[in-house]
């Protein structure tokens, strides 16, 4: 169930397993829980707002794309012909709700020991990273800050593109300087697009804190 798309049960109505959008709500849950708990254990000394930042930064969609993308999960999904032709199997939105879901089902199959095991070896350990490449900093913030600083200007975002139905929206969010295009970002929300717009805009102004 795990790896059946809710576009793939469309065409299947006859299917008795169903698709993955609860095992997606449970797993987010077990996946928050696992991810604070340590935290909390691991780093005594930081208040709970820098942590939050940090979990914040493990559980985003992008990060748990590229868990998908490393365990190679696009292979293993069940989608509609429309959402295989459109390329859903390397959607980053997609395989990350895939890993939400496969957290649910080892948790609900294996127990609480072994989906801790499995964030750890694959979400957990890259904490470090995060925080030595400042994947954890608000992006959104941090580009108004500078842009505001060196420019006088306050950045503004626009729909570039949306689509899916309304159970599962996916938004293209440009990020503008003024009227010129900055930087890109996709989300299953306008806020989630536009905190990813605002990144590739600082990457491509190259400017940092």
């Amino acid at each position: 169930m795990a790896f059946i798309h809710r576009s793939y049960m469309n065409e299947h109505k006859d299917g008795s397993i169903g698709h993955n959008e609860r095992l997606e709500f449970l797993g987010d849950a077990v996946l928050e829980l696992v991810v604070t708990e340590y935290l909390y254990i691991h780093y005594p000394d930081h208040d709970e707002g820098e942590m939050t930042n940090w979990r914040s930064a493990l559980v985003k969609g992008n990060n748990l794309a590229n868990v998908a993308l490393e365990l190679d999960l696009g292979k293993y999904l069940s989608l509609s012909k429309g959402e295989e032709k459109s390329g859903g199997r390397e959607k980053p939105y997609i395989l990350a709700n895939t890993v939400e879901a496969l957290i649910g089902a080892i948790y609900l199959d294996q127990g609480y020991e072994k989906v801790h095991g499995f964030i750890h070896q694959f979400i957990t350990r890259e904490l470090e990273s995060i925080i030595k490449e400042g994947l954890h900093i608000d992006a959104k913030s941090l580009f108004q800050e500078i842009s505001q600083e060196r420019l006088s200007t306050t950045p503004i975002y626009k729909v570039l593109e949306e689509s899916g139905p309304d159970h599962e929206k996916h938004f293209l969010m440009g990020a503008y300087l003024s009227e010129e295009l900055i930087g890109e970002g996709e989300g299953t929300s306008k806020q989630k697009a536009e905190e990813e717009a605002a990144k590739d805009a600082l990457k491509n102004k190259n400017w940092k804190k």
